[in-house]
């Protein structure tokens, strides 16, 4: 399978957008998935090609994180977090259900039935991020939060049918190519559908607020200075910030 010429010159204004061009390799692997479902040889070839660098720097980064697959998931890919709380909380229980469900095992892709829309994998997930909504899964890296066995099972049979699902705090969820295009840093028009916090997270803000209280700046010493109040003001301290940084280095 070729890189066709318009995915190929998408991995180049990638790499542009970056000082130094190998910092792009991340979102370069996410539109290699968008474009062939998974990272592919010629899309790592294309990759190192660009970026000037080996297939084994760039394989090296594609096996080292989980988001990256090497071999194709489903047009949904389902993450259940099996972490600590979420497992507690009944993300076990969660996993365990769509496993049978789906009759698949970890990071494996079920059969499409007679019928289907749209195809789904699963994984477990170690963590989500998203502790004061467990048990939460995830759906192309999109939340679903408070899950139970039932609903995730209603989740999943909804997506096979190609009936339209919404995350809990963002927008509708899209394919797993339409989401890696999004990773790789192309808008979709969608960042602003949905909320982006739920109450549990605010809460803390929330009771901030209600108090007056607020943190106090420090600079690199570990000393508190004054919150700056103008954008010119907060340019500044932090540029004193970093001198400062800079010189307990070098003293060090």
């Amino acid at each position: 399978m070729s890189i066709e010429s318009q995915t190929y010159d998408e991995l180049v204004e990638i790499s542009q957008r970056y000082p130094e061009k190998r910092s792009g390799l991340l979102p370069m692997l996410h539109l290699v998935q968008s474009a062939s479902g998974q990272v592919t040889a010629e899309g790592i070839k294309a990759c190192a090609e660009i970026l000037e660098i080996s297939e084994a720097e760039v394989s090296g980064v594609a096996t080292f994180y989980t988001m990256y697959k090497r071999r194709p998931v489903g047009d949904y890919h389902v993450g259940v977090c099996t972490n600590t709380l979420c497992a507690v909380m009944g993300g076990d229980l969660i996993f365990e259900r769509l496993k049978d469900h789906l009759d698949v095992g970890n990071d494996e892709t079920a059969d499409g039935r007679p019928g289907d829309s749209a195809t789904i994998s699963l994984e477990h997930i170690e963590c989500n991020a998203a502790c004061d909504y467990a048990p939460v899964m995830m759906v192309n890296w999109e939340f679903l939060d408070n899950q139970t066995p039932e609903s995730a099972v209603s989740v999943v049979d909804d997506l096979r049918a190609g009936k339209p699902v919404h995350s809990t705090r963002g927008p509708k969820l899209v394919t797993w190519k339409e989401a890696e295009r999004v990773l790789a840093g192309f808008n979709d028009g969608l960042a602003d559908e949905g909320p982006s916090a739920g109450p549990a997270s605010l809460v803390g803000l929330k009771i901030a607020r209600e108090n007056s209280w607020t943190a106090p700046a420090s600079n690199a010493a570990g000393t508190a200075t004054a919150v700056a109040d103008t954008k010119q003001a907060a340019v500044e301290q932090a540029d004193t910030s970093r001198a400062e940084s800079e010189t307990l280095a070098e003293e060090s």
